[in-house]
């Protein structure tokens, strides 16, 4: 499937460019509603693009009665992303969204690289949306941990469903005239071509640690970026800050994707899918 990344898509403004992918991921929502942080919230950088939006959402009863009814609308599969500051906070939001059918799964934003135990905090996190819901749970995780494998697995054995990797990793950009920071907040989230090794390095570890279905995304400009995802070990992509500059890149890359697959000789995405760990698993069976 190829799905948006969270925040960076606006369905109900962009509904052709939605209908033009498998899913729909929404921005994060939190119980209450948030104003999100001081602007500058987004700067553009020459490796990628730096954001700071503080989980500016309407919050979930709202979200609800508003949003939801709309997105449904657009016949495209919605996974909503929920995000909180407890464990109880998820499970109240998985509880909330769990009557409603056209909600086919939920992203749990669990992106812990500042507490002490991320592992654990993210079996806390995803066992009690677990206990909440019936339906699929996919944890995002951030790479800015020391072992992002153990995090994975930490979630796996929680009750999640599959992987979203990766959120965007910490950075910083100065004004060129003050030499201060660009951000009101001063320090953002960076996204853009400059993660894809990033993102390429914790798909496949947290393939070969779980074996779980992965939503791989970050630094996806093109079908090629993406057949590297699949071929590292993810069943799915997402596309997130190419959609702010080409709005036409779900088919674009589709297209791209089918071409590269052609010049490889290759005549089904599954051929690709893991294909980075092939001699890994031919070693590991001898």
């Amino acid at each position: 499937m190829l799905l948006n990344a969270s925040g960076c898509l606006d369905a109900l403004t962009a509904p052709d460019v939605a209908r033009s992918l498998d899913a729909f991921v929404t921005k994060t929502v939190t119980l209450e509603p948030r104003d999100g942080n001081t602007p500058v919230r987004i700067a553009e950088t020459d490796v990628g693009m730096l954001n700071s939006i503080g989980l500016a959402n309407p919050g979930i009863d709202r979200f609800l009665t508003r949003n939801l009814p709309p997105l449904a609308k657009l016949d495209v599969p919605v996974w909503v992303s929920v995000g909180g500051f407890a464990a109880d906070e998820y499970a109240e939001l998985c509880l909330r969204l769990d009557d409603h059918e056209e909600v086919r799964a939920v992203e749990l934003n669990v992106s812990c690289p500042n507490v002490e135990s991320p592992a654990e905090t993210t079996a806390e996190i995803v066992g009690a949306a677990r206990l909440a819901t019936r339906k699929p749970l996919w944890a995002k995780l951030s790479a800015a941990v020391p072992d992002i494998a153990e995090v994975a697995r930490a979630a796996q054995e929680a009750g999640a469903y599959g992987l979203s990797l990766i959120n965007t990793v910490r950075g910083l950009a100065l004004d060129e005239r003050t030499l201060r920071p660009t951000l009101g907040p001063a320090i953002g989230g960076l996204s853009g071509p400059a993660l894809k090794p990033v993102a390429l390095a914790a798909v496949y570890v947290c393939h070969r640690a779980t074996g779980m279905p992965i939503v791989g995304m970050g630094g996806v400009q093109t079908g090629r970026d993406a057949l590297e995802l699949v071929a590292a070990g993810a069943r799915h992509v997402a596309l997130g800050t190419v959609l702010f500059a080409d709005p036409d890149a779900p088919p674009r890359v589709r297209a791209e994707l089918e071409d590269e697959l052609a010049a490889r000789g290759y005549s089904d995405l599954d051929e690709v899918y893991a294909a980075a760990h092939a001699e890994a698993l031919s070693t590991a069976a001898t």
